[in-house]
């Protein structure tokens, strides 16, 4: 069976921290959606300016965790602020801790997963500069590349990419992780 993959994002987005994440799970043979808080496009944000758009595969109304095998958060500063702000973008992301499976967080991201409840106990990394957010929700912080804690995959920001894109690829292709919580 064919695994599909839901990227949760809204406009400012960091795009390499969505296109190349995306590109890699294509490459793998994974289905991975766009799913965002409105229909049409969202615009990325790359290198200090507005970018390109990217079409919306679904809204969140359209589609549920149950119809996916995990969830990417691409980060930017923007996308994560104005995703921690949707009840039901904080409900999406429960749910796939709750269902146990796989999630991936990069940079800002995990100020969405802040707002989410997820993150207490968890050993993660992100963008330096939310730390201390982190820290403060009970997250066990750590600098690395990238960190796996029961198929929660994190990392710093887009330089970490490619180590990323790797562990998120495993964590998948190993399906739920019975000791994934929230």
């Amino acid at each position: 069976m064919k695994k599909r993959i839901a990227i949760l994002a809204t406009n400012g987005f960091e795009e390499s921290e969505l296109k190349s994440p995306k590109e890699a799970m294509e490459k793998e043979g994974f289905q991975v959606d766009i799913v965002s808080l409105e229909s049409g496009k969202i615009k990325a944000w790359n290198e200090g300016n507005w970018s390109k758009e990217y079409d919306v595969d679904y809204t969140l109304d359209e589609v549920t965790p149950k119809d996916y095998n995990a969830l990417v958060l691409p980060g930017g500063v923007i996308n994560p602020d104005y995703l921690r702000r949707s009840d039901d973008a904080l409900v999406f992301v429960r749910k796939f801790f709750e269902q146990k499976k796989p999630v991936a967080a990069i940079c800002h991201a995990a100020w969405t997963l802040i707002s989410a409840d997820v993150v207490k106990g968890r050993k993660m990394t992100s963008f330096h500069s939310i730390k201390k957010d982190l820290m403060n929700a009970g997250a066990n912080w750590v600098d690395e590349e990238v960190v796996v804690d029961q198929g929660f995959v994190t990392s710093r920001n887009p330089d970490d990419l490619p180590a990323f894109n790797a562990k998120v690829i495993e964590e998948i292709k190993e399906g739920k992780h019975e000791e994934q919580h929230a």
